[in-house]
């Protein structure tokens, strides 16, 4: 009966998925090679029970490459129809960064795509929730 019950919870009907932003992105300080990243991450909840946060897992992609990826823990709850910020810090990769660098170098590129995937957990007997954004960002000016 227990099995049951938590079985139709996890299915939670009439949920609708979270949105995740980044709203911010800035440098830190580093003692090693790669640099280190503060994001800022804005959270839309549009349901009706608080988003309980137990930890967070993301990507962020530039043209293909996973240039960035982290986790965070102790995050705030979201509540029912609100809006929450989270920071996370995270580490750049050397080599996809290269990779990058390179393929931008070779194609002479005006813009690249840019894909940030999140996964958040919201504890053990619920399905994470996964969450992509994806788009373009031009680099210089884009006059025609």
């Amino acid at each position: 009966m227990l099995l049951a019950l938590q079985a139709c919870a996890a299915m939670r009907p009439g949920f609708e998925t979270p949105t995740v932003t980044v709203s911010s992105f800035r440098t830190l300080p580093s003692e090693g090679a790669l640099p280190n990243f503060e994001i800022g991450l804005e959270v839309i909840n549009p349901n009706s029970q608080p988003l309980k946060l137990a930890g967070i897992s993301y990507t962020i992609s530039l043209d293909g490459h996973d240039l960035i990826k982290g986790v965070g823990n102790n995050l705030p709850v979201i509540e029912a129809y609100g809006t929450g910020q989270l920071t996370v810090t995270a580490a750049a990769n050397l080599f996809a960064g290269i990779r990058l660098f390179q393929g931008m170098l070779a194609d002479n590129k005006d813009s690249f795509d840019y894909t940030f995937k999140a996964k958040l957990d919201v504890g053990t007997f619920q399905p994470a929730i996964r969450i992509t954004d994806s788009g373009s960002i031009a680099l210089g000016n884009a006059s025609n």
